[in-house]
């Protein structure tokens, strides 16, 4: 599967603080917030679906893989989504495991390994 995605009984505020806090623990931050709802909404898109994309990243972890393969930079920074489906609040992120199997870099599938175990850790105690 390429994506983690999990349930939790938080509201989407409560997630997107609960997330930011428990990613801080893993040496992470969230450079940027998407709004999609709003931004398409902003361009007379009836969409009504709120959806958020979180940009977050660790600089001395992306120095690092960005040192072995500039190719990643592709992928970063890594992103997380938080949304509401029927009712619920899901966060979820395409797995790093996945996406950089698409460089066919060896050298580099136990770094994405690391920072996907510390991202899923980050989501799973934020819910």
């Amino acid at each position: 599967m390429f994506h983690y995605t999990v349930e939790t009984n938080n509201t989407m505020e409560e997630a997107v603080s609960s997330l930011e806090e428990s990613l801080k623990q893993e040496q992470f931050g969230v450079l940027w917030q998407f709004d999609i709802e709003e931004k398409l909404q902003s361009k007379g898109i009836d969409f009504n679906q709120p959806y958020l994309v979180l940009e977050v990243c660790n600089p001395h972890e992306a120095n690092r893989v960005l040192s072995e393969n500039l190719m990643v930079g592709y992928f970063l920074p890594c992103k997380i989504v938080v949304y509401e489906d029927q009712g619920k609040t899901k966060i979820g992120l395409p797995k790093p495991t996945a996406l950089i199997q698409m460089v066919e870099d060896e050298s580099i599938k136990d770094f994405a390994t690391d920072i996907e175990n510390r991202l899923i850790q980050a989501i799973d105690q934020s819910i």
